[in-house]
Order: C-alpha cells, then structure tokens, then sequence
C-alpha cells in the first residue's frame, strides 16, 4: 500500500483531502500538522519525513500570511523554499512522488490575457519571491516534482476571503471591496480532488500546472457572488486598491490559464459559481 503524506494538513487543502481520503482507502494517509512535519526547522523536518517514509507527498503546508511575510522574510523563506528543497530532494533520492503548490503571486499582475505555466515570473512581494524560490529548489531538486499554481484559495476551512465576507456581510450594512484586482478563486475541495486525480492518472508528466476554478472576476465581484448565495442584506461597494493600502503589493492581475492541466490530465474544472455555491449549502 503506497504512503501519502500531507505536510500543511490543517491548511486548507490539507482540510479537504483528508476529507476526500476515506473515498480512496487504497492508500495509507499520513496527515501531517507542524508538529508532524515542522516547516520551520529543517532538522527536525529531516528526520520526520525519513520516519514517515511516504511513496507520494503533497505538500501543501506554506508560509501565506501575505502581509507578515515582509517583515518575517527568514521565516517565510525557510518554509516556502527551504523546506520544499529538503522535500524535493528527499523525494528524489527514494524516487517518490511530489506534488507541491504554489500561487498566482509568482506574477506581478500586469498581463492582460490569462497567464500560463511559461508567462513571465516577477514577483511583487516577500511571499511571492519565497513562493518562486521554492518552485525554483523544487525543480532543481527534484525535475520529477509536478508544481500546481493556485489562486484566491477557500474552504469551508481555515480563514480566507468568503468566510471573512460571510461575517462581515452579518455584522456590518455596508462594506467596500477591491474592484480592480482581477483573477479567479480556487474552491480548494476542487484543487484536493485534482491532486489525486493526478495521482490516480496512469501517467506522470512533471513540470508546473495552474489550477484555479474557471471565471475572470474582481475581489469586488467574488463578494458580490457570496452576497447573492448567502442573501446578505449589506450593501456592497467597489473601491480602487489605492484605497485600500496594504504592508504588501497584490498582483492586479493573476488570472490563470488552466489549459495545460486539463489536456494532461483530462480535468473538468467547475466555474467559481458552482463551487461557491457549494459553501452554502
């Protein structure tokens, strides 16, 4: 029976594959927190992945605090880039399998057309460098490695975007939200299903993959989405990012092109509505 480990199991994606896991019991799960798989002391991380030993590895833990990350820049680089080089290269010596996710940030937000696996790289912020360092060791380390680009993460788990909408449009009339950042959301029970969708594929082709639910919307739009499902009486206004100032930059412009992914891996990714929708029911 292969082993499949998640590092990051309480995060988002963690979350939902070990609820998808069940549905798959031809494998044994090995669902990893930070006291399981440490991210920020190599060391340790060392020698906890050679005890777990795993055939496959999702890693999936991450250092996100977006704004944090420019005032914790070692921190945020000891887990986005030097424990995925210790991952990748552990994985490559046994010959094990790595998926490893990574973000829209590794983009500066100006394009105007959806960007694919090869668009340029330029990231704006501490998060997104360390996120591109990462996917940089991990090629490096491991040229087996599959990397997925994700965005606008969320989750009936952990704290994100539609549950920060859900208690602000309870608590408050009015809210304004950024109208001109533009991407597209990533319901991450659909992201956990494409990994082992990928796992359970009869082919392994390696090299990076973006993911992210189908639709080009604003932050402002997305909110306006989680209002109309959740009959939220608050009114809700669009406001420029200059007026919304933050310790970190944000890509104004992150939408993914998802192409690569569903000709190799035959995927059917739903559009954001149908899977937003799913938050409320």
């Amino acid at each position: 029976m292969k082993k499949i480990l998640v590092t990051g199991a309480t995060g988002q994606v963690g979350t939902e594959l070990s609820v998808l896991a069940p549905k798959y019991p031809q494998y044994e799960w090995i669902f990893a927190d930070r006291t399981k798989a440490t991210l920020d002391n190599l060391e340790l991380l060392q020698t906890q992945i050679e005890a777990i030993n795993p055939d496959i590895v999702f890693n999936c833990g991450a250092y996100t605090a977006v704004d944090k990350a420019e005032s914790e820049k070692e921190l945020a680089y000891t887990i986005n880039q030097a424990a995925v080089a210790l991952i990748a290269k552990y994985t490559a010596e046994k010959n094990a399998r790595l998926i490893h996710i990574s973000t829209d940030y590794v983009f500066d937000g100006t394009s105007s057309i959806a960007l694919c696996e090869d668009s340029k790289t330029n990231p704006i912020n501490i998060y997104g460098e360390s996120k591109l360092d990462g996917e940089i060791a991990c090629i490096k380390e491991n040229p087996e490695s599959i990397i997925i680009r994700t965005s606008w993460v969320y989750s009936k788990f952990g704290n994100n975007f539609v549950k920060t909408m859900q208690r602000l449009m309870q608590e408050r009339d009015e809210i304004n939200v950024v109208n001109d950042q533009i991407g597209s959301p990533t319901y991450a029970a659909d992201l956990a299903k494409a990994m082992i969708d990928i796992i359970e594929s009869p082919k392994w082709i390696p090299g990076i993959y973006n993911y992210s639910n189908e639709g080009e919307i604003s932050w402002y739009e997305f909110a306006l989405s989680i209002k109309e499902f959740g009959g939220y009486n608050c009114k809700v206004g669009g406001i420029p990012t200059s007026s919304y100032p933050t310790p970190a930059k944000r890509p104004n412009f992150s939408l993914l092109d998802k192409t690569k992914i569903k000709s190799v891996y035959n995927l059917e990714i739903p559009n954001y509505k149908k899977s937003l929708k799913k938050i409320f029911v």
